[in-house]
Parts: structure tokens; sequence; C-alpha cells
């Protein structure tokens, strides 16, 4: 029998092209494939087991897998390329993390030994740091906490995914004011979606900060240093005075310029803010005593313009420290006065 098999033996090779034009769009494979004698090894009688087992080789981070197929009633040698194609082109997961995937098969009567040869673009560390959410509006949170320390890559596999790269640089862009203390410097943002198409992808953001993180960690300590100097005497008054007693304190703790910086720490710390940094400076405070606040990016006269709504006793209030650091307005001043903001009423 040996010598049979050996006459009968055929060794068959393929390789995968990611420029391939041709290709089956399906959605990732997570069913937990059948596995041989040890984890390199699985087995395949139907196509989509065959794909589900080259793709959870791509999950375990291996370079090397062997496919065991029976019964197997398909074309081998075309679906063992369409099948590495699949998961390379088409799989959020192999378009992130794959360069390319060979296949060599041997034949030995009705059972075939498929040999996977992935080689990666991806190192096994970001490939076990993919964060798994839901929806597009969640890649806002899980940037929040990306920005507060200050990292450069972040890689999220996004179910039902709608939108494109726009889409998230605006996520991108709103999670950094709802980070005051890490916001010191809006970072260059880049953006790639894995695969182009489909509700399922894997989001790449690559964040270049305008200072090295060391710097931004020492200035976001001292940032967090000043505000709790601001707000110890006020923390622990009862809640229905904090902000009038955080506006009380706010003359004698901002330092306001137009032509200042547009960081809080340039606000609270530095030699003075413009709108958009006293905005993150006030939200900060805010932040910190707890109270109901957020960031307003509006227009005043027409002219772009940052400020704050915050509310007090139940009713919102308006505050723009860069025309007075010690005031609320009322909805109806505020438009009385030229801003305007998304929301507003009419």
């Amino acid at each position: 029998m040996p010598a049979l098999a050996l006459c009968l033996s055929l060794l068959l090779s393929g390789c995968v092209s990611l420029n391939g034009s041709t290709y089956t769009v399906v959605e990732p494979h997570v069913e937990q494939p059948v596995l041989g004698e040890d984890s390199s090894t699985v087995k395949a009688s139907t196509y989509s087991e065959l794909v589900n087992g080259v793709l959870f080789f791509v999950t375990q981070g291996m370079e090397t897998g062997i496919i065991q197929l029976t019964d197997y009633n398909g074309d081998v040698e075309e679906d063992l390329n369409r099948a590495c194609l699949e998961v390379a082109k088409d799989d959020p997961l192999g378009a992130y993390a794959v360069d390319f995937i060979k296949n060599d098969y041997t034949t030995i009567l009705t059972t075939y030994e498929a040999t996977i040869t992935i080689s990666y673009k991806r190192t096994l560390d970001q490939i076990s740091s993919l964060v798994n959410i839901t929806g597009t509006s969640a890649i806002r949170e899980e940037t929040v906490q990306a920005l507060s320390s200050f990292k450069t890559e972040l890689a999220l596999r996004v179910g039902y995914f709608t939108g494109d790269a726009d889409t998230v640089k605006e996520q991108v862009r709103q999670a950094y004011y709802d980070t005051p203390a890490a916001a010191l410097g809006m970072p260059e943002c880049t953006v790639t979606l894995y695969p182009e198409t489909g509700t399922q992808r894997i989001v790449e953001i690559l964040l270049d900060y305008p200072q090295e993180s060391t710097a931004l960690k020492r200035q976001s300590q001292e940032l967090m240093e000043q505000a709790e100097t601001i707000l110890s005497p006020i923390r622990y008054q009862i809640e229905t005075r904090r902000l009038d007693l955080l506006m009380e304190a706010l003359p004698g703790a901002v330092k306001v310029s137009a032509q200042g910086g547009s960081t809080a720490w340039d606000a609270l710390v530095g030699k003075g803010a413009n709108h958009e940094g006293l905005a993150l400076a006030f939200q900060l405070l805010c932040d910190g005593l707890g109270l109901e606040s957020d960031i307003v990016e509006g227009t005043f006269q027409g002219e772009p313009r940052f400020f704050n709504r915050v509310v007090r006793n139940g009713a919102a209030v308006w505050v723009d420290l860069s025309r007075s650091t010690g005031q609320t307005y009322t909805a109806a001043q505020m438009a009385e006065m030229g801003y305007q903001w998304e929301g507003q009423e009419a």
C-alpha cells in the first residue's frame, strides 16, 4: 500500500494573489473547525469548512497549517485558491493581517492534505489586540480611551459598520473634545478600512500627535493638578451651588487670549487660550464637579466659535469664557448676541 500510495500521490500547488479581480464575497466564518491530531491540523469536507479552516489559522496567527479534506466533491485546486483568496481579501481579519497565503496539496486516493502557508503584515500582538465593537457609533467611545492614554494606533473589529473613512475621522474628532484633559493638540488621523466594502470591517486608526507622548503626559498631569486646585474648595459644596461657585472662581483661574492656544492647558496653566481652549477648560472643570455639560461648536456672528452648554437646576444655560469668564446666558440671550449652533431652537 505505501508503494501504491506513493505512485498515486500528486503534489500540486497554488499561490493567492491579493490583486485578483474575481472573488466571492462572504460574511466572516466563526465556526470552530474540526481539529485533527493537533491544533495545526483541521478537517474539512465542504467548501465552507475549507474557508473556515484557513481563517482559523489566521485567527491563531499560525504561519503554517494542515487541512485534511475527506469526501470532498469540489475541485480541490480551484477551491483551495478561492478559499485562500476569500480569507486574504474579503474577510476583515484576513484583509487586515495577511500579506499573502500559499497552498500546496497532496492527494492519496480520495483523501487530500493541503498545507497552508501564511505570510503576515501584522504582528501577533496586533492581531490579539483587536477590539470587538458593534456599530459605527461605538468607535467614538473606544477612541476616547485611546486618546486619553495618547495611543498612536487603534484597531477595531466593527460589526454592522456604516459610513466610510470620513465618518470614522469625525468620530475621532468628536472623541478629542470628549477628553479635555488629553486634548492637547488635535492629532493627525489616518483611517484604513479592511476590507474596502461590507458591514463587517476592521477599522485601523493611526494617530500622529503634535508632541511626543512624554511631553503630552506631563502637560496633562500639570493640567489635572491645576484643575484640582480650582475644584477642591467647590467639590464638597451642595450640588445646586457648584456651578455658581465655579463661575465665581473662573475670573482668577483662567487666562483669556484671542491669539492664545487652543487647549485647556493653555487656559489654566499656560499663557492664555482662545475660545476653543477655554471651552475645553470649562468642560474639564465641569466634568470634575459632575456637572452635566458639553462643548458646543457653533458660530458667533458668522465666525466659528466654541462655547459650552451646562445644566443648572434642570435648565440649560450657555457659557462663553472668551466673552465673559463669570457669566451664563440663556439660549435666547445667546441667539440675540449672534450665536448659532446645531439644534438651536428657532
